[in-house]
């Protein structure tokens, strides 16, 4: 993957507030976000704001109940420092959102060749300032193995989903057509991966961990700390 030639910054925050329009929850969620904004102006950018009518919602609802959860529970140098939650789009990404929701949960066991088909206990080996940060090498967590569900590697299911903000999850890969367990999650905007990589997910909390990690000491982009996936799984709300 391609470096990141912009100078590091911290990314001020951008609270999304979506909601039944004439609910009163909708309403003090949105002065909430509003108020961060007022009273934060230089860690938060202006909210979006998406207020929603009754049959617009129960859309939004069933829309919603078609992507899955899945959580890395994350350790510095033994330390656990906490959870970082994704939110997968399986309607748009339905093959690549499986093979990270089985690689999370273990549930595929063995590879054929013997590699042990879960996160678990594989660390994060990249972290490029200003870019993402790179895990999901499970078989030797040098940077340079890994392995998918359906085999080796598997296609580029599209490139609908955008880079267009951080916590982006997607796949690393090797060239056209050639992804397997290995993972980025994006540290700001990186639009110059769009239509490189397939992205398929989301952070939706977590963003403290994500920042821990991003904040590790690095020699040539490789973590001097040991950061490690200790646990994985499906999330239930």
């Amino acid at each position: 993957m391609a470096n990141s030639s912009q100078t590091p910054h911290e990314q001020p925050l951008q609270v999304k507030v979506v909601g039944l329009f004439k609910s009163s929850s909708f309403q003090i969620a949105k002065s909430a976000a509003e108020s961060l904004k007022s009273n934060y102006p230089s860690k938060f950018e202006d909210p979006i704001i998406v207020p929603v009518q009754e049959f617009a919602w129960d859309q939004y609802l069933q829309e919603k109940k078609r992507h899955d959860f899945v959580f890395l529970d994350i350790s510095i140098d033994f330390y656990p420092i906490g959870r970082l939650i994704f939110e997968l789009y399986c309607d748009t990404c339905p093959k690549t959102c499986k093979n990270f929701q089985i690689l999370c949960t273990g549930k595929a066991g063995f590879s054929q060749s013997g590699i042990r088909l879960h996160y678990t206990g594989s660390i994060f080996h990249r972290v490029v300032r200003n870019g993402w940060i790179q895990g999901g090498d499970i078989v030797a967590g040098k940077g340079d193995g890994g392995e998918s569900i359906y085999g080796p590697t598997f296609e580029d299911e599209n490139f609908s989903i955008p880079h267009n903000k951080r916590g982006v999850l997607g796949m690393v890969n090797k060239g056209h057509h050639s992804n397997g367990s290995q993972f980025y999650i994006t540290l700001q905007a990186t639009p110059y991966l769009d239509r490189k990589y397939v992205a398929f997910g989301q952070l939706v909390e977590g963003t403290d961990v994500l920042h821990q990690l991003e904040l590790v000491p690095t020699e040539n982009e490789r973590p001097i700390q040991q950061c490690v996936i200790i646990d994985s799984g499906e999330f239930y709300a």
